[in-house]
């Protein structure tokens, strides 16, 4: 059911760039758009991360007047992709898709970072928060029902235990380090290359956990291949809803937020970057697409939040946030 959903996901983004009538549209700033947007996504295609922002680029494009084109630009975490639209021109016709890995656990990770999230781009909206939900999986035999019996394994085993991951500084490499962190305990990591390898490894048994997000996590769940014993933010999972909470098992401190964003080229004019923010909070206001993408675990932000100014205000505290993890655990890449 939900690999069904990503999937019309993908499809409703092909079918869904067609501009609409002219009375249906905002007010132009200027002339602009006068020609397709290009949609960077720093990322593989069909990962959640580019289902998602097909789906919101979709709903997008008929409100802008104009078609938007995604382009996949990965490699090195997202930093390639992102290089790119910091170099690209301030014209309004080239925005990106950020994350908490792009545009805040980057900065941290690398020694020379590609660009400067906050100096490089003009903050556009959120497109994805509030939270993106995230489950404490474990492989099908890992003698544990719940996260208290999880926690009481892991400082019993953890030597002999590992946890896997999508990479160095992915959403689920950061989940789990604020987790193991919290639960005072050291496991190896085995960082896989991308999200759909780190899953295989812990149905196949090669890793023993990780920290995963619902829109590529619930069918394996569904399935029966890994088992949830735990959502790793303070709100319950509707989807799962006898699923405790890791607050609930008193770890008040876990709750990890990942988020998705949109942004443009610094420089981008003011009246273009609010046209884009109005296109954005149109889109996240789409029946079809929050039932969509509440299926499978993602959120939009209050409209009233979601603003540039907001965004940059966020960039600046997960910067904050996730800089004594990293250099607690002594993550960095060259």
């Amino acid at each position: 059911m939900k690999l069904a959903i990503v999937a019309a996901l993908l499809l409703g983004s092909v079918l869904g760039t067609a501009a609409m009538p002219a009375a249906a549209q905002t007010p132009n700033p200027g002339n602009w758009p006068g020609k397709p947007i290009t949609l960077i996504m720093p990322f593989p295609a069909g990962g959640p991360s580019d289902a998602l922002a097909r789906a919101v680029a979709a709903k997008m494009a008929p409100r802008l007047g104009t078609s938007i084109v995604v382009e996949n630009v990965g490699g090195a975490g997202g930093s390639i992709g992102m290089q790119k639209l910091a170099r690209a021109p301030a014209d309004g016709y080239t925005i990106g898709f950020g994350t908490i890995g792009t545009h805040a656990a980057n900065m941290i990770l690398y020694r020379k970072p590609l660009y400067d999230a906050r100096k490089d781009f003009e903050p556009l909206g959120l497109v994805g928060s509030a939270p993106v939900l995230l489950l404490l999986l474990v492989r099908r035999d890992l003698p544990v029902d719940d996260f208290k019996q999880f926690a009481d394994h892991l400082r019993a085993h953890q030597a002999n235990m590992s946890y896997g991951s999508a990479g160095v500084g992915s959403i689920a490499h950061l989940a789990c380090l604020m987790l193991l962190g919290d639960l005072k305990a050291e496991v190896m990591h085995v960082p896989y290359k991308g999200v759909a390898p780190a899953m295989a490894g812990l149905m196949g048994g090669e890793t023993d956990f990780t920290c995963d997000q619902t829109t590529t996590s619930l069918a394996q769940v569904a399935g029966g291949r890994v088992r949830a014993v735990a959502v790793l933010t303070r709100e319950p999972l509707a989807a799962l809803p006898k699923l405790a909470t890791a607050q609930a098992s008193g770890r008040t401190r876990i709750d990890f937020r990942s988020w998705n964003a949109l942004f443009a080229p610094r420089g981008t004019p003011p009246a273009v970057v609010a046209r884009l923010n109005q296109a954005i909070n149109d889109a996240l206001a789409d029946p079809a697409l929050i039932r969509q993408m509440r299926e499978v675990g993602v959120e939009f932000p209050a409209r009233a939040d979601n603003t540039p100014a907001n965004l940059a205000r966020l960039v600046d505290s997960e910067t904050a946030r996730l800089r004594p993890i990293l250099e607690a655990n002594k993550v960095q890449l060259d």
